[in-house]
């Protein structure tokens, strides 16, 4: 006979062993719980490659775009702006710069820029327009050609008739002389605006004249980005039709269907409501625990 069959005691350590490590097996999740991602933030509608905080939307989004307290947010090394309204047809959003110049407000600027590694790009649509600056700026180098001539150079003339040019030390209707149009480059990566070196005061950007060039109260403001939409996957589909919301989970960020009831999946939320209810992981334990308790009680009894 062996030495575990003669010693009870052994025998008893080694079958009590059983429960715990068939209750880990069961119990273990390699896929993180999060409950924190929502289809909104605020007014704006919030669908993949974007989610509304860590692990929602694509890790490559993550990064630069969260929901916080109703705001939604892109981030990038020279600051926080909101998001004002994202096109899904068209992958593009508006953004906001709060130090930005407009037409009722003008004020000293922070400069802009854009992460070169980021998935996101400045459109066409964007007419930079940089204020208040001097006149030994390197903006009005005839060498450079750096600010743009002809019809856009009206934009200047536009916002110098604004009243809150006044907020730049500058008079209404002051000679566009201190004003450079700067049209940006079409898809543009790795951009950056940096006000200090190109001594000016503030900058705004305009996306759209609203039907009404003549009249830059009419003027929309704000920075308009082209991201990359072709993160979208059929999985990630399978996952939106079932009810779920696309995300990332664990130290690899592999893609995680997020569920109405706060529980991940690695593909859809179809047949989940009882799997992964927590019921079945607590009565496995339970049955296990049990048995573990009644081998027990017969060694002793021998």
């Amino acid at each position: 006979m062996s030495s575990t069959s003669s010693n009870p005691w052994i025998l008893a350590c080694v079958l009590l062993s059983l429960p715990v490590h068939f209750t880990l097996s069961a119990a273990v999740n390699p896929i993180s719980i999060n409950g924190t991602c929502h289809d909104t933030c605020g007014t704006v509608p919030v669908k993949y490659p974007f989610g509304s905080g860590f692990g929602c939307g694509h890790p490559d989004f993550a990064r630069y775009v969260r929901c916080n307290s109703g705001m939604l947010e892109f981030s990038t090394g020279t600051g926080i702006y909101s998001i004002s309204e994202i096109d899904y047809t068209t992958d593009s959003l508006i953004i906001t710069d709060p130090f930005m110049s407009t037409c009722s407000s003008m004020q000293n600027s922070g400069s802009f820029s854009l992460d070169r590694a980021s998935p996101f790009s400045l459109t066409g649509e964007n007419i930079f327009v940089l204020l208040g600056c001097s006149t030994n700026s390197p903006l009005f180098d005839p060498a450079e050609d750096l600010c743009a001539m002809g019809s856009r150079s009206r934009v200047c003339r536009g916002l110098y008739s604004c009243k809150g040019v006044t907020g730049l030390g500058l008079p209404q209707n002051a000679p566009p002389s201190t004003c450079c149009v700067y049209e940006s480059p079409i898809q543009l990566t790795g951009y950056t605006l940096d006000l200090p070196k190109l001594q000016c005061s503030s900058y705004t950007s305009v996306y759209s004249f609203g039907g009404n060039e003549g009249d830059p109260s009419k003027w929309k403001f704000g920075i308009s980005l082209q991201y990359n939409g072709s993160y979208y996957t059929n999985l990630c589909k399978d996952c939106e039709t079932s009810g779920g919301l696309c995300g990332f989970a664990g130290f690899d960020q592999s893609f995680a269907c997020i569920c109405r009831n706060g529980k991940n999946t690695s593909t859809s939320c179809f047949g989940q409501g009882a799997a992964w209810s927590g019921t079945r992981e607590s009565k496995i334990q339970t049955k296990l625990g049990f048995g573990g308790i009644m081998l027990l009680w017969l060694l002793l009894s021998l």
